[in-house]
C-alpha cells in the first residue's frame, strides 16, 4: 500500500481505537478467569453447533458451501469438506446460532445481543491461519471486547446486533492473519461499512435467517480480513465520517471506553451463557414453570398468567406471532409456546421445537391460555445492575386450585453464570449420540488445555461424523 494513500487523512478514533486493541493485546495480558471464559463459551458453541447441525439452515448452507472447496480454507465442521474461511465461518455459526444456546448480554443501557456469534468465525479463521490455541483465544476476547464495546454505545433499535459480531470477527481474524494497524483499520472499515444488518431478521414471524443473520455477519467479518489481507482498502472514516455508522447507524456519536486495562475490563467475563434452549428473554418464564411442571389433568387448566418485566415482555411475550408462533424460528421466542411446552413436558429441549409438538392441537389448546403481563416490580429489578430476571407463573384449574412457581433473584437466575463442569454435561447430553462417547471426552479435555494446543487445524478432524 502506497504511503500517499495514509497521508493526511482524519482519524477515526473509533476505527482506531479497535484496530489498536486487536493489534497489541497478547495472551499474556489475559487473566486466567478470561482464558476460562473464552474457553467455556468455545465448548458451549460447539454444543450449539452439533444441536443445530441437521436443522434446514445449516443443511443449506452445507450445500451452498459445498461447491466452494478450499484445501486450504477451513473445515465444516462435522464433516472432514473445507470451503473458504469465511464460508466456514457462515456454515458453522448458523448451525450453532439455530438452537439459542449461545450467551447473552444485558447491562442496563445496552443493546443486549450474544456475543458468542463470534466463536465459530474466530475459529475458520484460526484454522485457516494454523494459529495456536493461545492465538485462537486471544482473538477470541478482542471479538468479544470489541462486539460488547459497541454494544455498550449503540441504542438505535431499527439495526440489529449482529453486526457487532461482524466487526469483532473481523478485528480477530485481522489479528490471526497477522495485519499490521493499517492494514488492521482497513480491515475493521470493511466490515462496518457494507453489513448494516437490519432488526427486521427478529421481526414478526421467523424465518430461518433468524440464525442465518448470525451465520451472515460472521462471513463477513471474516471476509473483511482476508480482503486486508490481500491489500484492499477499505472506506476512510467508517465510522465518524458524514455518512458513517455513527451518524446513519447508531444514529449518535459517541467515544468507546478504553479497550484494555485490569480483568473489570474485560466484557467477557459480564456475558451469560444460555441455561435453557430458546431466546434469553423466555427463559426466566420457562425456570419458574418447571417449578410447577409437569402439570397433571391438563385439559381442566382454566387460565395461565406469566407475569415478566417489561423487557421479555415486549421481546418474547407480546403479538400475534409470538401468541402463535408458526415457525421452530417464531417458537424459542415466544413466552407462551415455551412456558406451554415446560407444563407439558417438564423443561424444555430441542425436541419442543419439533413438528409434532409446534402443531399438536392439544398443546395449541393449552398456549392459547397463557396470558403475558408485566410485572413492574420485574422490570425494576431487570433494570437495576445486579440484573434480575424475575418471572411468576400462575396455574388456575376450574375448579379454582391454583398452582404458584416463581424464578429469578436466586441460584436459577440466568444472571447466575454456568460452570465449566455444567457446559461439559450439556455437550455431553447434546453431542454424545453424534460423536460418541470416547470423542466427547477428548473434545472435552483439547477444549480445557486449548492453550497448549499448537495448531488449530489438527482439532477440527475430531469432529468429523462423515
Amino acid at each position: 500500500m502506497s504511503g500517499q494513500h495514509e497521508s493526511n487523512k482524519e482519524v477515526d478514533t473509533i476505527q482506531a481505537s479497535v484496530a489498536e486493541y486487536a493489534c497489541g493485546l497478547a495472551y499474556a495480558q489475559l487473566p486466567l478467569a478470561v482464558v476460562q471464559a473464552a474457553k467455556v463459551r468455545t465448548l458451549n458453541t460447539l454444543a450449539g453447533l452439533f444441536a443445530g447441525y441437521f436443522s434446514e439452515p445449516a443443511r443449506i448452507l452445507r450445500d451452498v458451501a459445498a461447491s466452494m472447496p478450499s484445501r486450504g480454507g477451513a473445515t465444516l465442521l462435522g464433516t472432514r469438506r473445507k470451503t473458504t474461511p469465511d464460508m466456514a465461518a457462515f456454515v458453522n455459526t448458523t448451525a450453532a446460532a439455530y438452537m439459542e444456546m449461545s450467551d447473552t448480554y444485558h447491562v442496563p443501557g445496552t443493546y443486549h445481543g450474544h456475543p458468542s456469534d463470534v466463536v465459530l468465525a474466530v475459529w475458520a479463521a484460526a484454522e485457516h491461519a494454523h494459529a495456536s490455541g493461545r492465538e485462537f483465544i486471544t482473538a477470541l476476547v478482542v471479538a468479544y471486547q470489541v462486539y460488547l464495546r459497541l454494544s455498550d454505545n449503540f441504542h438505535n433499535q431499527g439495526f440489529d446486533y449482529t453486526q457487532f459480531g461482524c466487526i469483532g470477527s473481523a478485528a480477530a481474524a485481522g489479528k490471526l492473519f497477522g495485519l499490521a494497524p493499517h492494514a488492521m483499520a482497513h480491515c475493521i472499515a470493511m466490515a462496518a461499512v457494507p453489513n448494516v444488518i437490519l432488526r427486521q431478521v427478529r421481526m414478526g414471524q421467523l424465518s430461518m435467517y433468524r440464525a442465518g443473520a448470525s451465520g451472515h455477519a460472521a462471513r463477513a467479518g471474516v471476509f473483511a480480513a482476508l480482503l486486508a489481507r490481500a491489500g484492499m482498502e477499505g472506506p476512510h472514516l467508517p465510522f465518524v465520517g458524514k455518512a458513517g455508522w455513527c451518524d446513519h447507524v447508531a444514529r449518535e456519536r459517541f467515544a468507546l471506553a478504553p479497550m484494555r486495562g485490569d480483568a473489570a475490563f474485560y466484557r467477557i467475563l459480564d456475558t451469560r451463557i444460555k441455561n435453557r434452549i430458546s431466546c434469553g428473554e423466555a427463559i426466566a418464564s420457562i425456570l419458574a414453570a418447571e417449578k410447577i411442571a409437569p402439570l397433571r389433568d391438563v385439559g381442566n387448566v382454566q387460565r395461565i398468567t406469566v407475569e415478566v418485566y417489561k423487557y421479555a415482555l415486549e421481546r418474547a411475550g407480546s403479538g400475534e406471532h409470538r401468541m402463535n408462533p408458526q415457525s421452530r424460528e417464531t417458537a424459542d421466542h415466544s413466552i407462551p409456546y415455551v412456558v406451554a411446552a415446560t407444563l407439558i413436558d417438564g423443561t424444555i429441549t430441542p425436541r419442543s421445537y419439533s413438528d409434532s409438538r409446534l402443531w399438536n392441537a392439544d398443546f395449541r389448546t393449552l398456549m392459547g391460555k397463557v396470558t403475558v403481563v408485566e410485572n413492574p416490580e420485574y422490570t425494576r429489578a431487570f433494570d437495576q445492575v445486579p440484573v434480575q430476571h424475575r418471572t411468576r407463573v400462575t396455574v388456575v384449574y376450574g375448579s379454582g386450585e391454583t398452582l404458584v412457581g416463581a424464578a429469578g433473584g436466586d441460584d436459577d437466575d440466568l444472571a447466575e453464570q454456568l460452570g465449566d463442569e455444567q457446559i461439559a454435561e450439556r455437550f455431553r447430553a447434546l453431542v454424545g449420540d453424534m460423536l460418541g462417547t470416547a470423542r466427547v471426552g477428548l473434545v472435552i479435555a483439547q477444549l480445557r488445555d486449548l492453550e497448549n494446543v499448537q495448531d488449530m487445524a489438527e482439532l477440527a478432524p475430531v469432529f468429523a461424523m462423515d
